[in-house]
């Protein structure tokens, strides 16, 4: 049974529109950021990742929100977007100053982990062009009203950019709410964006200011506690291990947030950087719901692959398939962001479901 109530398709231009930072990801390939001479250029951001799997695997009609500092740089991201197909439903382009004084475009460097060395980030996105960003500079009436859309997704990253994110999220999911939109936020806790932003302290006040407003949640142990300064009862090391323990885990997330409908958590054992066991599960008002899981995931690149389980999830709710079946395309799509390079996903709805249907690593002839 799906908790959610979704606007008709034929009643809206989109399938779901998106709101946060889409950065220039450079990618030092099999080397290391800080030894490579040569990187390639990806598009990438939380946010943005997940209306890119729905559009690119799914084939939904998704768009999104999003500012850039109106240089070479901007429109490179800018050509990188249009070739993932993603709309523009808002795009601000903002004057630059030449030097980046004022504004300028997130940069975030990203080297693939192996066996015993993790992955690594490098983020260079302080004072970029959608952190100056402020409530009504977007006609979200508009977006949400004229055009329609069935679904929005928002982030704890884009609201952990600037003092004025989080106000700008929340005058877009009141809009989103005010037109039967369904609110989707990922937590995403990133204490690398918080510490300088007044800490775990300062995330709970922002995220937590939101939830009133959000019908799916998803996140982990950390998100929840970290991010959203939830109490939480349980041992944290035994979540990874038992499926079930996120069941306590996840009732407690609803009892705080009476208004949510779904919240969902992926689930990775990491037993080296290239070799994870993951899943994922998910708990209604009604009960709790278990993901495939599967054992001894490669990984070639893990960033993104928790976008791509939510792009995999909100397809499956917004079809009508249940949440069982959301769950499964959530876990299969998230797998196989992470067999190729780059945030965004590269798979098919073919590749999904033929690994829902237990589909191995044989060759396709």
């Amino acid at each position: 049974m799906n908790p959610l109530t979704i606007r008709p398709a034929q009643e809206c231009r989109w399938d779901l529109v998106s709101l946060g930072e889409v950065m220039l990801r450079l990618d030092p390939g099999d080397g290391r950021i800080a030894t490579t001479r040569s990187f390639t250029a990806w598009e990438g951001g939380g946010e943005y990742n997940v209306a890119r799997g729905l559009r690119r695997c799914f084939g939904l009609r998704t768009a999104h929100v999003t500012a850039l500092a109106d240089n070479p740089v901007g429109r490179l991201v800018e050509d990188l977007m249009l070739q993932g197909g993603v709309e523009q439903a808002e795009l601000t382009w903002v004057p630059y100053d030449g030097v980046g004084r004022a504004v300028r475009n997130g940069l975030n460097f990203t080297e693939r982990g192996f066996g015993v060395r993790g992955a690594l980030g490098c983020s260079d996105r302080g004072h970029t062009a959608i952190a100056a960003m402020r409530p009504g500079d977007v006609d979200w009436n508009t977006i949400f009203g004229e055009h329609g859309a069935r679904w929005f997704h928002c982030g704890g990253v884009f609201t952990a950019l600037s003092e004025s994110t989080g106000e700008v999220a929340r005058e877009a999911m009141e809009a989103a709410q005010q037109h039967g939109t369904v609110v989707s936020y990922d937590v995403n806790f990133r204490p690398s964006l918080w510490n300088a932003f007044g800490g775990t302290e300062r995330a709970a006040a922002v995220n937590g200011a939101l939830v009133p407003f959000i019908d799916v949640l998803l996140g982990n142990e950390e998100d929840f506690s970290a991010g959203l300064g939830y109490k939480l009862e349980g041992d944290p090391d035994l979540l990874e291990l038992d499926p079930r323990a996120y069941d306590r885990l996840l009732t407690q997330v609803l009892e705080h947030a009476p208004s949510l409908a779904l919240v969902a958590s992926t689930l990775r054992q990491a037993r080296t950087a290239t070799v994870n066991d993951w899943s994922a599960v998910c708990r209604t008002r009604d009960g709790f719901h278990e993901g495939p899981r599967l054992s001894g995931l490669e990984i070639f690149d893990r960033v993104g692959g928790g976008d791509s389980f939510a792009s995999g999830l909100l397809y499956g709710l917004m079809s009508g398939k249940g949440i069982d079946a959301a769950l499964a395309y959530g876990v299969a799509h998230g797998a196989l962001a992470m067999t190729t390079p780059g945030d965004t996903s590269m798979a098919t709805l073919a590749d999904v479901e033929r690994l829902i249907k237990g589909g191995g690593a044989r060759v396709v002839r």
